[in-house]
């Protein structure tokens, strides 16, 4: 493998024996300093951080970004389809960070800063075990906290069947993270048809402030015709994989030139990448969800909030914030009772670390000064 594209000030190594892993992380800043542990998301790498490490690290903390379980140069994992999902459960992926900071004679961290699918295993860690994850960021995906205790209540009323409803439209449709769990997806994505460096050109590039399509807005509720509101990319056209879905959104080689936030020799670093693992990693995380397996594990915080200090960060341009209607709302009013700031940042889409790091930066920086806000900022 080639070595990575990093600024100077970042360092890249390889801990063994983590939860059964051999882990890839990114490292900068001093080792005796306090620690911010960084959780990366789909389809993202360790690598996702880099704009924002050096930064934090001056800030006087010791900045660590692994790649997680099912991603990158991170080993010992099994992604074969029909094999055990529990490793990729999210408990297990709170006991990969416990492990990491062990390794690193961490007794605990100053914050756990979590993106997209790292923004809920931030949480959970936040959950889990307070006395280590002292601070909480989630980033771009609202944690609307864990799901309610079952037994000895009334039966969980039926609901109409939302796949067969979103199939049923009159432009059918299918909601991502259930075509994420079919077995269908990695090879329709790693094999696609424009190649999978243009195809991630395009993803990247239709989740962005860059598309302009991107204006999200509250939706009422989780029902077909509502959810058919958000863009293709979260719910998608049913006879569509992903590869299809978002190659109309392809940027101009003109638009391509001039990205800053993401240019060509940085995003070869991901197809890369991916060309190597391929996305069934990181597809077991959604489907340890979509199927629910785990639901009576998570059950066991029911009722249970994050006390710790929290942040939430999104670009303001991101749907992601919007997808699960009500979600940004019950984040901060039930599932964080010390929500120091919701900051949504203009001129960025979901990648919001990438797309405006200085920015990030300041919120993150303010927040752990303790000088954070509790007000909404757009």
């Amino acid at each position: 493998m080639d070595d990575l594209p990093l600024p100077a000030g970042i360092s890249s190594r390889f801990l063994d024996g983590i939860n059964g892993l051999r882990m890839h992380l990114l490292e900068a800043g001093d080792p005796r300093a306090p620690c911010l542990l960084l959780l990366h998301g789909f389809p993202e790498l360790a690598f996702s951080w880099r704009k924002v490490m050096l930064p934090l690290a001056e800030g006087g903390y010791h900045v660590v970004a692994p790649d997680q379980r099912g991603y990158g140069r991170t080993t010992g994992w099994n992604a074969d389809y029909d094999g055990d999902l529990a490793p990729f459960r999210p408990f297990n992926i709170v006991r990969d960070a416990m492990g990491l900071l062990a390794a690193l004679g961490h007794d605990g961290v100053e914050a756990v800063i979590g993106h997209d699918f790292g923004s809920p295993m931030a949480a959970w860690c936040a959950l889990l075990r307070p006395d280590l994850f002292r601070r909480v960021v989630l980033m771009s995906a609202p944690f609307g906290g864990p799901p309610p205790l079952q037994e000895g209540a009334k039966p969980r009323p039926a609901t109409p069947d939302i796949h067969a409803a979103l199939a049923a439209l009159p432009r059918p449709r299918k909601h991502y993270q259930w075509h994420y769990s079919t077995r269908e997806a990695n090879a329709e994505m790693l094999h696609a048809p424009q190649g999978l460096h243009a195809f991630l050109r395009a993803y990247y590039h239709a989740k962005s402030a860059d598309w302009p399509d991107n204006r999200p807005f509250p939706l009422a509720a989780w029902t077909a015709d509502e959810l058919a509101k958000l863009p293709g990319y979260y719910v998608m056209d049913l006879s569509k994989g992903m590869a299809e879905q978002v190659a109309p959104d392809m940027p101009s080689p003109a638009s391509i030139a001039a990205n800053r936030w993401l240019p060509e020799a940085e995003l070869a670093v991901y197809a890369a990448e991916y060309a190597r693992t391929g996305f069934q990693g990181g597809f077991q995380w959604y489907r340890c969800g979509t199927s629910r397996r785990f639901e009576a594990e998570h059950q066991l915080m029911a009722g249970r909030r994050i006390a710790q200090p929290s942040l939430f960060i999104a670009g303001a341009s991101d749907w992601g914030i919007r997808q699960v209607p009500g979600a940004l709302e019950r984040m901060q009013r039930e599932a964080c009772t010390d929500m120091r700031g919701c900051h949504l940042i203009e001129g960025a889409g979901h990648w919001v670390q990438q797309e405006q790091p200085e920015c990030t930066v300041a919120h993150l920086l303010d927040f752990l000064s303790g000088s954070g806000t509790d007000s909404l900022h757009r």
